[in-house]
């Protein structure tokens, strides 16, 4: 049995259809229309070889890395946040695509420019090897969500976070200062797995290589 840790959310929407071209969509029978509304987490396939599990976002490196789940679609931004040794990255699955930003206060210089900054982020790792690689000082104030308000209530300078369309943070009075890295969804996988159930997990992630440069050449 092969099992395939998902995040929930919009990686899981956008991972539904590559998965039904892989013969691996969810049984007909759970309500799994946004992975939010159901309440199953282990969802059968139509090949009986392969489960899914729907898992919190920073949780799935977690079930892949301790060997749970076999397979794993999680968002790059977790992973480069939560790196292991026992996980391997083998594909970029294009999907869930967004960006990871420093943003501030609208007018504001840029604000990784000045002094020693205050950054709201529940990004710290990642953020702060970007502001070390700028040569950049900072303080960071970690924050499970809603970074938005920490700028408007005086508690950061500025905040490192996901932005897709940018309206969150201009409804919140704030803007793209700069952008540290772009982010998609990744195909991971334990890497004990990877060697002991090699054959099965390497035709499967061919499979899913196929369908991905398909969709590109489409």
């Amino acid at each position: 049995m092969i099992t395939i840790a998902v995040a929930k959310g919009r990686i899981w929407n956008e991972a539904l259809p590559l998965l039904a071209e892989l013969g691996l969509a969810p049984d007909n029978d759970a309500n799994t229309n946004t992975g939010e509304e159901s309440r199953r987490l282990i969802l059968p396939t139509a090949n009986p070889g392969v489960r899914l599990i729907l898992t919190r976002a920073q949780d799935t490196p977690v079930f892949v890395a301790c060997g749970a789940a076999q397979m794993g679609i999680a968002g790059g931004d977790i992973l480069e946040e939560k790196q292991t040794a026992d996980i391997c990255q083998p594909l970029d699955l294009q999907i869930a695509k967004c960006r990871m930003v420093l943003a501030a206060p609208r007018g504001r210089e840029n604000p990784a420019a000045g002094r020693p900054l205050a950054v709201a982020t529940k990004y710290v790792n990642t953020a702060r090897k970007w502001f070390a690689k700028k040569g950049a000082a900072a303080n960071f104030i970690k924050l499970g969500g809603n970074m938005e308000i920490a700028p408007l209530a005086g508690l950061a300078d500025a905040i490192v976070d996901l932005a897709d369309t940018g309206k969150t943070l201009r409804d919140n009075g704030l803007e793209e200062k700069e952008k540290i890295a772009d982010i998609s969804a990744k195909l991971i996988l334990n890497r004990v797995a990877a060697r002991r159930q090699r054959k099965t997990l390497a035709q499967l992630q061919q499979r899913i290589a196929e369908a991905i440069a398909q969709r590109n050449r489409a």
